[in-house]
């Protein structure tokens, strides 16, 4: 039987608890300040311990949650859970932008008609005077300088 650490490094905490896929990805939000520790910017190496609170961002997800175990290794997801308790400001919050999210605009409706096909194409050059009025190819006397 193992003994539970007293603290551990953030960045662990944060993979063993399952909010980031790597230690990696930890380091790199907590580096960018989306990672807090009692509303305090943290390091990756912070000690963490039992009763922390930690607030941090996942994509556009934003959670608070009170640290309530420690563990030295990587668990399956329902025992990652046991690692903190998600306090209920941010479980509203969460469930509040995810309704948004629900009820907000499909962003492929604002286009109605898509790209213009190539017939559409020439009809929008033949009614801004065709390629010849935007530039030309050829060489004119005039283009060249030579008067």
């Amino acid at each position: 039987m193992t003994i539970p650490p007293e603290s551990m490094r953030l960045d662990k905490w944060l993979w063993c608890a399952r909010f980031y896929k790597t230690r990696g990805l930890a380091v790199d939000e907590i580096g960018r300040g989306r990672v807090t520790v009692n509303g305090q910017a943290a390091k990756a190496a912070r000690e963490l311990r039992v009763g922390d609170t930690v607030a941090l961002r996942q994509g556009p997800v934003a959670r608070t949650v009170v640290v309530r175990a420690l563990s030295g290794m990587r668990g399956p997801a329902p025992v990652a859970q046991l690692l903190y308790e998600e306090t209920a400001d941010s479980i509203a919050a969460r469930e509040q932008a995810a309704q948004a999210r629900r009820l907000a605009p499909e962003p492929a409706d604002a286009l109605r008609d898509g790209r213009p096909t190539k017939r559409d194409r020439r009809n929008i050059d033949q009614l801004r005077g065709g390629w010849g009025s935007r530039w030309s190819a050829s060489l004119d006397d005039d283009a060249s300088g030579k008067s």
